[in-house]
């Protein structure tokens, strides 16, 4: 999950570095350090914590004459996140260093085989391993170096390695873990984990595939396999997105301003891809033929985190209107389970990212025994989406807060549609049915916009009494339930305090022994098909003088007479409840994390997309 950049062009390097690293930062903050040639030497800086301590010590010593350099920002694997095992890495002459994200899972049997011949190591990291065998390969060319080192390599990797010896060039290599590249109109080469550690200079990019390796140096970047040698031609491709769009824009926190971008995000989702007159849903990318469609039998459900809430709430959605069978499976998971997986299965993946590992082993897995995938991903050109056989992006734009907001909802939008095409496909509703449905979910956006700045209020008023609990408990049934799990997963990323969904029919199985006057649970009890059982739930609560936080219908006087903390919600369609019903959540996340004091955007010990198993 750690962050890459790299430079080669005619721009001062240090600021390209710094700025870099400032917009990967959410891809692990443990520590820092970037690396440049100058007069014949490399120059390197590395700090612990995060990247406002290395721009403060790099301030002194700002390389004028420099073009040409790596940075990283580290979320820790192996080794504690000390400076010492800060990026970059150095063989033992200290011309030579590495950047990596990854695993190497082999790194022990090497250090010791490496030690035996004499390298000395000076950090605890997988990482280094890799400058030492690169050093030990070193002859007349650095890029053949990497590739007989990495012949040695078991794991995953993206990697910038630059040597004092060969100036001018940067070395770039990726298996398992995301690299691309950039280009300006003047040949600058910039490498990077993710596209908005790109977009202050371009947006036109090289996306790298496993086992290729880049050759970089300013106006030239050439491709090369790792398994057969040979140059790879590589289609530059431009992106949509700018930098302005990475931008705070006048918020607080990356997180407030991706919530309030959340009706943009569904209506750039949703836009031009149903069409209210006749009822046709249109998704050019899927790639699946509707006579293929017809064939499917079951579908897997494949993601992580607040993605795999996504999923929950889509199995409701699909089984409901597309009468098809769907599990629902954790990725981690899904990849090491005996699969009942073949050609009559969709295999959908879904993540912001497009590059969580677990995720990515899941659809591979699914592929070799048959399926058809499809992946549901905000980045365009990632790899999930390249390895697919179809994508439905987005259109969220850049997510930088680590606590996922827009690209949920966006996921939602796009699950929703989903569901939509299937019952065109099926036949299983009537075009009549369908465009209903579609206004429903159109006119969500319009519905989240109008009642952001008002929740947010009302959240606001009541966290004084519950910002200091040290649990929470969310309960929901039906669709609702997957919005406890993520109403409790937003909670304990960005304020710590420990909290769990659960349906609120599972109470009585044994979460009920929890309840007490210091415990707050937050209900979500809209006006829905099963409002009777959720009230009887919420009794039981109270009962048991739990502190209810409920989210409930306008106009139901009834939440007033169980608790004075009621969050209400406009009356919409039940099948978008979980849409409108999640941005209460966020925004308790939000406002009591603030209230804490806790840093919302960069969580501890978590990042952003996680590319290691």
């Amino acid at each position: 999950m750690c962050g890459i950049v790299g430079y080669a062009g005619n721009r001062r390097v240090v600021p390209v570095l710094l700025e870099g690293l400032k917009r990967l930062e959410y891809r692990g903050y443990d520590s820092a350090g970037i690396v440049y040639f100058q007069e014949d030497a490399l120059v390197k800086f590395r700090c612990e914590g995060k990247l406002s301590k290395l721009e403060a010590v790099v301030e002194e010593f700002y390389g004028e004459q420099a073009h040409i350099g790596l940075g990283h920002t580290r979320w820790a694997t192996h080794g504690a996140p000390t400076e010492k095992n800060a990026h970059p890495h150095t063989d033992c002459s200290g011309r030579l260093v590495v950047v990596h994200n990854g695993i190497i899972e082999n790194y022990h049997s090497l250090r010791e085989e490496l030690k035996a011949q004499g390298h000395l190591f000076t950090s605890e990291t997988d990482t280094e391993v890799l400058a030492h065998l690169i050093e030990q390969n070193l002859g007349d060319s650095l890029e053949q170096a990497v590739k007989d080192a990495l012949r040695r390599v078991e794991g995953s990797y993206a990697l910038g390695v630059m040597s004092a010896d060969f100036p001018g060039i940067l070395v770039a290599a990726r298996n398992q873990s995301p690299l691309v590249l950039g280009v300006d109109d003047e040949g600058c080469s910039f490498l990077a984990s993710d596209i908005p550690a790109l977009l202050p200079y371009t947006n036109k990019v090289i996306f790298l595939e496993d086992t290729e390796m880049a050759i970089l140096s300013n106006g030239s970047q050439t491709v090369v396999s790792l398994v057969t040698d040979r140059v790879v031609e590589k289609e530059i491709k431009s992106i949509e997105w700018n930098a302005a769009m990475a931008e705070k824009a006048g918020y607080k926190h990356f997180m407030l301003k991706e919530i309030f971008e959340q009706p943009q995000a569904i209506t750039n989702t949703v836009s031009g891809r149903i069409n209210l007159q006749t009822g046709d849903v249109v998704l050019p990318e899927i790639n699946l033929s509707a006579e293929h469609l017809k064939t499917i039998e079951r579908i897997y459900l494949v993601a992580c985190g607040t993605s795999w809430h996504a999923a929950l709430v889509a199995k409701y959605w699909i089984e409901k209107y597309a009468a098809i069978p769907v599990e629902v499976d954790i990725a981690s998971e899904f990849r090491y389970r005996s699969l009942l997986v073949n050609r009559r299965t969709l295999t959908i993946s879904i993540s912001q990212s497009g590059e969580t590992a677990d995720t990515l082993a899941g659809i591979r897995r699914a592929a070799k025994l048959g399926s058809r995938v499809i992946t549901i991903c905000n980045v365009v050109g990632s790899t999930m989406t390249r390895e697919a056989d179809g994508t439905i992006y987005t259109h969220a734009g850049p997510e930088i807060g680590v606590a996922s907001t827009k690209a949920f909802i966006s996921q939602l939008a796009a699950l929703f549609l989903f569901t939509l095409y299937l019952t065109q496909v099926k036949e299983t509703i009537t075009a009549e049915r369908r465009i209903e449905l579609g206004q429903h979910l159109i006119e969500s956006a319009r519905v989240v916009e109008l009642m952001l700045p008002l929740i947010r209020e009302q959240i606001g008023s009541l966290i004084e009494s519950f910002y200091d609990c040290r649990d929470f408990l969310f309960v929901g049934r039906g669709l609702n339930f997957p919005i406890a799990l993520e109403g409790a997963l937003k909670l304990k990323e960005i304020s710590y305090i420990h909290a769990e969904g659960y349906a609120a029919g599972e109470l009585k199985h044994g979460p009920i022994a929890l309840i007490d006057k210091d415990m707050p649970v937050v209900a979500i009890t809209p006006k829905d098909s099963v409002y009777q059982k959720s009230i009887s739930n919420i009794e039981e609560i109270k009962a048991r003088q739990g502190r209810l936080i409920l989210f409930g219908t306008q106009g139901d006087a009834h939440l007033k007479t169980i608790t004075d903390d009621v969050i209400y919600l406009p009356p919409v369609h039940e099948d978008i409840i979980p849409i409108i019903y999640t941005i209460p959540a966020q925004l308790l996340a939000y406002e009591i994390a603030t209230r804490r004091g806790c840093d919302v955007d960069q969580p501890r010990n978590l990042a952003k997309s996680v590319t290691v198993e």
